[in-house]
């Protein structure tokens, strides 16, 4: 199993004290990734949100990955995600910033692309829509188009119901063979075997807890089998998020965690992502998840909803994410902790857990492009 860092410039509630909170959000989380590089992570994931107040400042995500393809140097930057519906990021732009960052990080890029977070964030595009499955229509229409703007020395030009182009040549084209792996941003069980039947890797935002690998691997590994691949080759990865936090002891890693306004994020992400199914009893916004204390922690851990305790415990808890299966786990990183605190699990997952379970030094995608 591989591992990898998503940030996505989550502000939460210290902007009401601090006019600096932001800027401070966005530069941690560049310091995180490149300590994740130094680390041993193979991914870095940066999100691309639009409106979405305290839960995600990071637009320009492709800005953002410029930036760290300089600043790093052997961790792979992934679009998490790129949105490729005409009415936010014309497809031919999307399909040039990736080939750039595929130059700029010398083929250290993935591709991750999704239709949006929610009405919220999809209306502000798209006024008027009332049904969300309508951002679905446009993806299909257009995913398939990216490997023939980069490979086809003159793209044929499209005419669909969304958007068209007349035959243009697309440019840069990607960086040595091939073109970057593609990933989809899956929630839905139909999700995960739509993009396996397209041969996408998914980036599975939505799965919560181990057990929930046992119906995102039918769904997926099942369908992948017979893709009839979009791109240039089968990108055959489950990738899954949790948050994590790593101390010397069980006990300053807990004390961390209740400190960390997880239930505050918890509640941001129902508030924007509503297509995302209510857990029964979680409160509607304004109302948010009560702050969790010390024993809510210890629950979360025993339920396995959160990463957390020291060195070996947090080894203990990956091996789980292996066991069920998941290709990668992800961290997501509570904002509500001290750069310090951060940057320490980042580091204690780099010295203890990633060596024995990352063993290979080789990512994943890079095997498959290779030979493709």
């Amino acid at each position: 199993m591989e591992f990898g860092l998503f940030v996505q410039g989550y502000v939460g509630k210290r902007a009401e004290t601090d006019p600096l909170a932001e800027h401070k959000a966005l530069m941690e989380e560049t310091e995180y990734v490149i300590q994740a590089d130094k680390s041993g992570f193979k991914y870095a994931w940066a999100s691309e949100h639009h409106f979405l107040e305290e839960y995600s400042h990071l637009s320009a995500n492709d800005v953002f990955l410029g930036y760290l393809a300089h600043a790093t140097e052997r961790i792979h930057l992934g679009s998490g995600i790129f949105n490729p519906l005409a009415q936010v990021n014309h497809p031919v732009k999307v399909a040039e910033k990736v080939a750039m960052l595929d130059h700029l990080s010398e083929g250290r890029h993935e591709f991750g692309s999704g239709r949006g977070a929610g009405s919220h964030e999809i209306l502000g595009f798209i006024p008027g829509v009332t049904d969300m499955n309508f951002t679905k229509e446009v993806w299909e229409e257009t995913i398939a188009e990216f490997p023939k703007m980069w490979l086809q020395e003159e793209y044929q030009g499209f005419q669909g119901k969304h958007w068209s182009l007349p035959p243009r040549k697309i440019l840069p084209k990607p960086y040595g063979k091939s073109h970057p792996a593609m990933w989809y941003a899956a929630g839905s069980p139909p999700s995960y075997a739509m993009a396996a039947r397209k041969g996408l890797g998914v980036l599975g935002f939505s799965v919560q807890k181990v057990s929930d690998m046992e119906w995102v691997l039918e769904q997926y590994k099942g369908a992948i089998k017979d893709a009839e691949p979009v791109g240039d080759y089968v990108n055959d990865n489950v990738m899954v998020t949790s948050t994590a936090i790593c101390a010397p002891t069980h006990e300053e890693a807990v004390r961390i965690a209740a400190r960390g306004g997880l239930n505050y994020l918890q509640s941001l992400v129902f508030r924007y992502h509503d297509t995302f199914p209510r857990p029964e009893g979680f409160p509607v916004w304004p109302e948010t998840l009560p702050e969790f204390n010390e024993e809510i922690v210890e629950l979360l851990i025993a339920e396995e909803l959160l990463i957390c305790g020291d060195p070996d415990e947090v080894l203990a808890q990956c091996g789980r994410w292996e066991r069920a299966g998941a290709d990668q786990l992800s961290f997501g990183l509570p904002i509500g902790i001290s750069k310090a605190d951060t940057l320490q699990t980042i580091r204690l997952v780099g010295e203890h857990v990633i060596p024995k379970i990352d063993t290979d030094p080789v990512h994943r995608t890079t095997r498959f492009r290779q030979a493709a």
